[in-house]
C-alpha cells in the first residue's frame, strides 16, 4: 500500500505537469472506486490546477471551484504521458491537460478514490479528525507521550493510528521503532519521555530519506514517471523474517500487531 512517502513521492512529479494549467478534460471509464466518482468530475473542462497538496496520504488538487480528493488506495497510482497508449483493464482516470500531459490514474484493485469538494477540503468528512503531520513542529515526544497516557494498546497499533499522527504505515512504523529501539508490542502508555522523543525523531528521519529516494517499492507501486521507489533497498527489519539483524546477534522476528504483519528484534527493541 503506498504510504506518506509515496504520496508525496508522487505530489512532486505531478505538480509541474499540471499546476499552473487547464484541464482540457477528464475521462471517466469505471466510477467505482472505493467510493464512487460524482458525476461533477467529469465537468471540470477550463479550471485551472491552482496547486497539487497532501494531507496524511490524499492529494489534493486545489482547482478554482473547488477540489478533487484523490487516495491511491492500496494499488494506485499516477503516470503522466505526452503521448499516452491506450488505455488498459486498470486504468480508470485520464485528466487531460490543456496543451500538455495526460494523466492517468491506474488501479488494479480498485481501492482508492476520487472525491470532490467545493468546500475547505480539510474540513472533509474523509480528512477531518486526522491527527498531526509527522513533520509539524507539534509532532514530538512529548506529544506522543501525553497522548499514550494510560493506553494498554501495542505501541506500534498506536503509532499507525491517524488520529494520533498520519501517514505512519506499515512499513515505517516497523522501522521507525526498530531504530528506536522500541518493542512494537509494548503497551503504548508504558514507554517514557525519553524514548518517545527517540521515535519521533527516527519517524521524520526514516520518512524524510524515503521521500528523498522516492519511497518503497512494494509490488503495485511506482513513482510518476513509472520508475520504482528505491527505500525498501535500506529497510532494516521490515520484510526480513528469518534474517540476520543488524546488530549481528539475532535473527528478525514476525507477529502480527493489529491484523498486520510486523518485524522487529528481540535484542535491540525492549
Amino acid at each position: 500500500m503506498p504510504e506518506l512517502p509515496e504520496v508525496e513521492t508522487t505530489r512532486r512529479g505531478l505538480a509541474p505537469l499540471v499546476e499552473g494549467r487547464r484541464i482540457a478534460a477528464v475521462t471517466v471509464r469505471q466510477p467505482q472506486l472505493r467510493w464512487l466518482i460524482p458525476d461533477s468530475v467529469r465537468t471540470l473542462e477550463n479550471e485551472r490546477v491552482l496547486a497539487i497538496q497532501r494531507r496524511a496520504k490524499w492529494l489534493i488538487w486545489r482547482l478554482e471551484t473547488g477540489c478533487l480528493l484523490w487516495h491511491l488506495g492500496m494499488s494506485g497510482s499516477f503516470r503522466g504521458w505526452l503521448d499516452a497508449p491506450g488505455p488498459g483493464a486498470h486504468d480508470h482516470v485520464d485528466v487531460h491537460i490543456a496543451g500538455g500531459h495526460l494523466i492517468r490514474y491506474t488501479d488494479p484493485r480498485r481501492f482508492g478514490a476520487l472525491l470532490w469538494t467545493r468546500d475547505d477540503p480539510l474540513t472533509h468528512p474523509r480528512l477531518a479528525g486526522l491527527g498531526p503531520e509527522p513533520f509539524d513542529p507539534q509532532f514530538n515526544g512529548e506529544y506522543l507521550w501525553r497522548l499514550a497516557r494510560g493506553r494498554r494498546a501495542p505501541v506500534k497499533a498506536f503509532l499507525m493510528d491517524g488520529r494520533v499522527v498520519v501517514g505512519v504505515g506499515n512499513i515505517y512504523a516497523c522501522e521507525a521503532l526498530f531504530e528506536a529501539g522500541i518493542h512494537p508490542a509494548r503497551a503504548a502508555g508504558r514507554i517514557s519521555r525519553a524514548r518517545y522523543q527517540a521515535l519521533a525523531e527516527a519517524v521524520v528521519r526514516i520518512l524524510g530519506q524515503a521521500i528523498e529516494v522516492g519511497g518503497t517499492s512494494l509490488r503495485d507501486f511506482t513513482v510518476g514517471d513509472g520508475t520504482p521507489g528505491y527505500f525498501g533497498q535500506s529497510l532494516q527489519v521490515y520484510g526480513r523474517a528469518g534474517q540476520p539483524c543488524p546488530c549481528g546477534r539475532q535473527t528478525i522476528r514476525r507477529v502480527v500487531i493489529g491484523q498486520r504483519s510486523t518485524f522487529y528484534c528481540a535484542r535491540c527493541q525492549r
